[in-house]
C-alpha cells in the first residue's frame, strides 16, 4: 500500500468492525483514496462502490476492489511481472522530470519506471492485466522514493530505501468483485443505487490530494504535463477545474452535507481530525439529518512530515513541531438501535467534547 496523508490503517479494523456488527451487505466508499478502508470492507465480505477524483485511485481501485482474486489467471499475472522487472532502464520523461530536475528517485530506478510503464502502454492498455500491473508499479515506486509520504517536496538527503532497486511484487488481491468509479462524489452519490453503509473520508483542509500526489497521477495518466516549481508538479495543478469544494474552508461544509444529504444508505460514518476546519459540532450537524449520530475519537501519532517541524527550500529548520499527537474522529449517523448496536465496543471511546486540544 502506498503511503498516504490522511491513511485510516489504525482506523481501519473498527470501521470493518462496525460494517460487520451493522450486517451491511453493500458499502460505498467516498473519497477513497489508497483503498485500504475498502479493501477492509470487501475483506469482510461486503460488494463495495469507491469513489475519488484521482485516476491513480481508480486504478488501485480497478485492482483491489473490482478483480476477483479468486478468477483472476496468477499464472498469466506473475508471468507479466516478471517480463517487466526484466527490462533494462530507459531514461524519459519520468526520469528527467522526477530524478534530475527533481530528486524524489533515483535515475536509475527512475529509468526503470520510464522503460516499465511504456511497455505497459503498449502492450497492455486494453489488458485486464493494466490496473494490477500499473498498481504493482507504482508501488513499486513508493517503495524507493525519497519523501516523508507527500510529493510537494522531497528529502535533501537521499532516504535509504531510495537506494534499493525498483522491483515489481505480485498485489495481494481479495476475493469478490466490486465497483470503481471516477468523478465528483456530489454528482456521482445522486445517480446511485442504495447501499447499507456509506463511509466518507473528505479532505481536512486545503492541501489537494491532486497536488500532494502529482507523481502517481502522472505515472497513470502517462500524459507528461508540462512541470513547474522545485517539485516539478503538474502544470493543470493550477487549472480551477482540478480545484475542489472540498478544499475550500467556505464551501466544505455546504459540499459535505451536500454529500450526506443524497448518499442513499441506512448507515453513514465519516471520519475526520480534530485539527481540521470543521469542528466535532459541525460535522454532528452535518450528519443530524441522518438520525442518531455518535461519535468517537481515537488518539493517534501525527503525520511524520508534521512531526519533524517546518524546513525552508535550503534544508534550514524555521519552525517547531507543537504537539506530535491528535485525535482522529469517527461520526456514525443512523437510526439510534442499529448505531449505538455497531459501535458498542467502542463506546468508551464515544464524546460529545471532541474539540480540545490534542496532547503533547
Amino acid at each position: 500500500m502506498i503511503k498516504y496523508i490522511g491513511s485510516k490503517r489504525r482506523l481501519v479494523p473498527v470501521l470493518g468492525e462496525i460494517l460487520e456488527r451493522s450486517g451491511a451487505r453493500t458499502a460505498l466508499d467516498v473519497f477513497t483514496g489508497t483503498t485500504r478502508v475498502a479493501q477492509e470492507f470487501k475483506r469482510r465480505g461486503a460488494h463495495v462502490t469507491t469513489i475519488d477524483t484521482a485516476t491513480y485511485s481508480e486504478i488501485l481501485a480497478r485492482c483491489y476492489i473490482e478483480a476477483d482474486g479468486d478468477t483472476v489467471h496468477s499464472e498469466d499475472l506473475t508471468a507479466a511481472l516478471a517480463e517487466l522487472n526484466a527490462l533494462p532502464g530507459e531514461a524519459g520523461y519520468f526520469t528527467e522530470t522526477f530524478c534530475e530536475k527533481a530528486r524524489f528517485f533515483q535515475p536509475r530506478n527512475g529509468a526503470r519506471v520510464d522503460a516499465i510503464r511504456n511497455v505497459l502502454e503498449r502492450d497492455y492498455r486494453d489488458s485486464w492485466l493494466f490496473p494490477l500491473l500499473l498498481t504493482s508499479l507504482m508501488e513499486a515506486a513508493d517503495r524507493v522514493d525519497s519523501t516523508t509520504g507527500v510529493q510537494m517536496a522531497y528529502l535533501k538527503q537521499w532516504a535509504p530505501r531510495a537506494n534499493k532497486p525498483l522491483e515489481l511484487r505480485l498485489p495481494e488481491l481479495l476475493p469478490g468483485t466490486g465497483r470503481a468509479l471516477r468523478g465528483d462524489a456530489r454528482q456521482l452519490v445522486k445517480s446511485l443505487e442504495p447501499v447499507d453503509l456509506a463511509y466518507l473520508d473528505p479532505p481536512y483542509n486545503q492541501h489537494r490530494y491532486f497536488t500532494n500526489y502529482h507523481i502517481w497521477e502522472t505515472l497513470v495518466r502517462w500524459d507528461a504535463p508540462e512541470p513547474y516549481g522545485i517539485a516539478q508538479k503538474r502544470s493543470d495543478a493550477r487549472s480551477p477545474e482540478t480545484s475542489s469544494p472540498f478544499n475550500r474552508k467556505r464551501e466544505l461544509a455546504a459540499a459535505l452535507g451536500e454529500v450526506v444529504h443524497d448518499v442513499k444508505a441506512r448507515l453513514v460514518m465519516l471520519s475526520y481530525n480534530n485539527e481540521a476546519w470543521l469542528s466535532a459540532d459541525e460535522l454532528r450537524a452535518v450528519l443530524k439529518p441522518r438520525g442518531f449520530v455518535q461519535t468517537l475519537a481515537f488518539d493517534s501519532k501525527r503525520y511524520v512530515g508534521a512531526q519533524i517541524g517546518v524546513h525552508d527550500p535550503s534544508g534550514k529548520k524555521v519552525g517547531q513541531v507543537s504537539h506530535l499527537r491528535n485525535l482522529e474522529l469517527l461520526l456514525v449517523a443512523g437510526e439510534r438501535e442499529q448505531v449505538e448496536h455497531a459501535c458498542r465496543p467502542f463506546e468508551a471511546l464515544a464524546s460529545t467534547s471532541m474539540d480540545a486540544a490534542p496532547s503533547s
